[in-house]
């Protein structure tokens, strides 16, 4: 797994949203992230570790390719924007809700 600074990430999450246009999908993750690499320590030996401040971990894989990014609480805001605006620009190929069944239901009751 690569892990790129915001910018970086949100260029090549464009890029694999180009990419699995026609076929595929992209698989979107969020989770917090306290900037351990190690696993937590088990209840024998108890470690006191405070993080700094609230991060966040996005990853993003279409199978084959994955990136990833951390932000932090203070680039949240700015991140969140520019990650919106990219979702939105690629949540072309959702499938329209179905009428049709919404009618039939109304009539049979």
């Amino acid at each position: 797994m690569v892990l790129l600074e915001n910018d970086a990430f949100l260029t090549e999450l464009t890029r694999l949203f180009q990419k699995c246009r026609t076929i595929g999908s992209v698989v979107i993750t969020l989770k917090k992230y306290d900037g351990r690499t190690k696993p937590v320590p088990r209840k024998g030996h108890p470690e006191t570790y405070e993080p700094a401040d609230n991060k966040c971990l996005v990853r993003a894989s279409d199978g084959k390719t994955r990136i990833s990014t951390v932000v932090s609480s203070k680039e949240v805001i700015k991140f969140q924007m520019a990650y919106s605006n990219l979702l939105r620009a690629h949540m072309d190929g959702l499938k329209k809700k179905d009428k049709k069944s919404k009618s039939k239901k109304t009539k049979a009751t």
